[in-house]
């Protein structure tokens, strides 16, 4: 850190150069690298991905693409079957080389009151975010010339009926840099709130550069796009405002500008390198799974907490070496860091530690409780719907109808023997109907499309699909369709998280241990940070899975399971992100201890001087995962309120409360290190 610090001093405005020069460079790049994002989500070594890629290939659409429905008939009269075959010609003129069949060829699209028909339709995919960005607005133009009453629905048509588009990564990015802002001068109450921003821009666009440059090697998901501005933003001020915050703590000390520098540098900054470096090594474990969408994930968000502590340590303190007295203008807030409120705080922690500690505990166990009930898989159709919109009344009518609430996602079924495929699928529950039209042939083969009476995100649905599945591949046949590669998905993720989660807290441990030099406190900080993930994960549970608040919140009904990637990637992400906070705090006391202050008395000056630095970086993270959370997008929304949620309670009941009581308990024990490394020490001291 030595080294950095004095290259920085000595060659300040080549480092301001060189980072403007890949500033500039970035903002080329970030929209270059947004359009070269990837929208696969595929899963190569996987059976149902492979299914879904020979029904493509061989039969031009279908596979993982969800059909559109075309709901002809108002539910109250019956609807005649010489209507479909107009209807029919009408679809197959608007989308060319579509798979289409109707209630007049297939029974099952029929209700059994006669009163509502299907025409199901799988359109050819076109590459980006929407396989159906051409074919689904022809067909609701064919919809609205058709006599009678006929709608379109479907998971596609169901996520852009709700109307608007959302905003998009700029706009969501100033939301939350506005937010920053403000919380950056309430903290400074000055113009050095700027330096953060400063910090934070410069970090997220050298990334988007990086980024670029990434995806001519690799697939790279969209949604990185937002984690990286947003998240980007967040854990960059956060390095930002822990440094700048020491340097103004030492300048008030009577340390001129350069020694400031060093001394925040010698203190914060090594504080900086071992955070970033944890949050990275969380998220790099993301690669190690055998997802290609996840694995972009990983490499874009091992480079988030890079290249920040590469600014927080290198642009930072070029800037305060150049500008920074000048920016402390009006200077209404005092240097000092230390807080009276969190003064008192840690006071009463110390004081009544054994309460502290029990009733931490026991209000984050009864927080994580309804993770007992977590349930994987896709947002329901009922969540979807409740965004409104024709699409949302057709299904909802669809539903009524008892055609099955499992025809929005279809099971596909590749077989050579379609009868063979329908006699084992009639001893199996759960199944609402088959179509197996004899169009939908090729080379032999033919895809036979099954659905389950219950919504396949729903328990019994998926129960249903699973059964379905091993009925048809008893048959010899190929299983595609979106329930199958969300089953494999959800297999490919968490048949592999043990090791991955093994291996993170494996190397922060050892971080930790090198950081802290103790053993126990880097033990203490891994047990409450599963307590801290545990927490997160039972709310965002409650809201999103069971509906708590979801429609006060979020405008939408509960989405009735937890997206299958994001628990993992809330892991990666938000074990990482809670420890920058357990660094801080830890870091500080162990300053103080070093000091010659008892343990008491360490605690509560760590808190006092670390307590407003960790709330308003905290407020800053939760702001940009608010801003994250409008993302028009159910998954990215879901994953928002678990990283918000986490942040949230990290920084105050596990950082405020449990974590200075559980240190304040163990006492001596906590700056315990394995013999070994003491002996060395003590030899040394000889």
């Amino acid at each position: 850190m030595r080294a950095v610090t004095e290259f920085v001093v000595r060659h300040r405005m080549f480092v301001l150069i060189a980072w403007l020069v890949l500033a500039l460079a970035g903002g080329y790049a970030a929209p270059k690298a947004t359009s070269a994002l990837s929208y696969d989500f595929g899963l190569p070594d996987q059976p149902g991905y492979q299914a879904n890629e020979r029904i493509v290939r061989d039969f031009g659409s279908g596979g993982a693409n969800a059909p559109v429905l075309l709901v002809v008939g108002d539910g109250k009269r019956p609807v005649g079957r010489a209507a479909a075959a107009p209807l029919v010609r009408a679809v197959e003129r608007a989308a060319p080389g579509a798979r289409v069949t109707s209630y007049a060829q297939e029974p099952g699209l029929l209700a059994k009151d006669g009163r509502t028909g299907i025409v199901l339709v799988y359109p050819r995919p076109v590459p980006g975010q929407d396989p159906y960005a051409a074919a689904l607005p022809a067909l609701e133009k064919v919809a609205a010339r058709a006599p009678g009453t006929v709608r379109v629905t479907g998971q596609d048509a169901l996520q852009s009926g709700g109307g608007g588009g959302g905003a998009g990564v700029l706009a969501e990015t100033l939301f939350g840099g506005v937010g920053a802002l403000v919380v950056l001068l309430l903290v400074f109450g000055s113009a050095l709130a700027l330096m953060p921003l400063l910090i934070a821009g410069a970090s997220i666009l050298t990334t988007f550069l990086i980024v670029w440059g990434l995806t001519g090697l690799t697939d790279i998901s969209f949604i990185v796009q937002y984690l990286l501005a947003l998240i980007g933003l967040g854990v960059a001020i956060d390095y930002a405002l822990l440094v700048v915050t020491r340097w103004r703590e030492e300048c008030g000390r009577g340390a001129g500008t350069v020694e400031a520098v060093r001394r925040a540098m010698a203190t914060a900054g090594r504080s900086v390198l071992f955070s970033g470096v944890t949050v990275a090594v969380s998220l790099a474990a993301l690669i190690a799974l055998p997802v290609p969408f996840l694995r972009g994930v990983g490499f874009t968000g091992l480079l988030i907490p890079l290249v920040s502590v590469a600014a927080a340590l290198t642009l930072l303190p070029a800037l305060l070496l150049t500008v920074g007295h000048r920016l402390e203008w009006p200077g209404r807030r005092s240097r000092d860091s230390d807080s009276r409120l969190w003064h008192g705080i840690g006071r009463a922690v110390v004081r009544h530690r054994w309460w502290a500690c029990a009733g931490a505990t026991v209000l984050l166990l009864a927080l994580a409780s309804p993770v007992l009930t977590l349930r994987l898989g896709q947002s329901t159709t009922d969540s979807l719907a409740s965004l409104g919109g024709p699409a949302a009344t057709a299904v909802e009518q669809v539903d009524r109808s008892g055609l099955g609430g499992g025809l929005t996602h279809p099971v596909e079924i590749v077989t050579g023997d379609p009868g063979a495929v329908r006699e084992a699928l009639g001893a199996v529950d759960g199944v609402a109907g088959i179509v197996a039209p004899g169009r939908w042939s090729a080379d032999g083969r033919r895809v036979v499309d099954v659905w389950t009476a219950e919504d396949t995100a729903t328990g019994p649905g998926s129960d249903a699909a699973a059964a379905i599945r091993k009925a048809a591949e008893g048959t010899g046949a190929q299983v595609g369709g979106t329930p199958a590669e969300d089953a494999d998905f959800l297999t490919a993720v968490y048949g592999n998280a043990p090791w991955v989660i093994a291996l993170i807290v494996v190397v922060t441990f050892l971080l930790l241990a090198r950081a802290l030099r103790s053993f126990w406190l880097p033990v203490k900080a891994l047990a409450l940070n599963v307590l801290s993930l545990g927490a997160a994960y039972g709310v965002t549970v409650l809201i999103w899975q069971h509906g708590f608040a979801t429609e006060a919140l979020f405008g939408q009904s509960a989405a009735g399971s937890l997206t299958i990637w994001v628990p993992i990637a809330v892991f990666a992400f938000l074990f990482g992100l809670s420890m920058d906070y357990e660094v801080f705090l830890l870091s500080r006391i162990r300053e103080e201890y070093d000091a010659g202050a008892g343990t008491g008395t360490a605690t509560v000056r760590g808190l006092a001087r670390t307590g407003r630095l960790v709330t308003s970086a905290a407020l800053i993270l939760f702001l940009a995962f608010v801003a994250l959370s409008r993302v028009p997008t159910t998954d990215v929304k879901i994953l928002a309120t678990a990283l918000a949620l986490g942040i949230v309670i990290d920084a105050t009941l596990v950082r405020g409360v449990l974590a200075p009581a559980l240190v304040a308990l163990l006492g001596k024990a906590n700056w315990w290190t394995v013999p070994v490394r003491r002996r060395k020490r003590e030899t040394s001291a000889k």
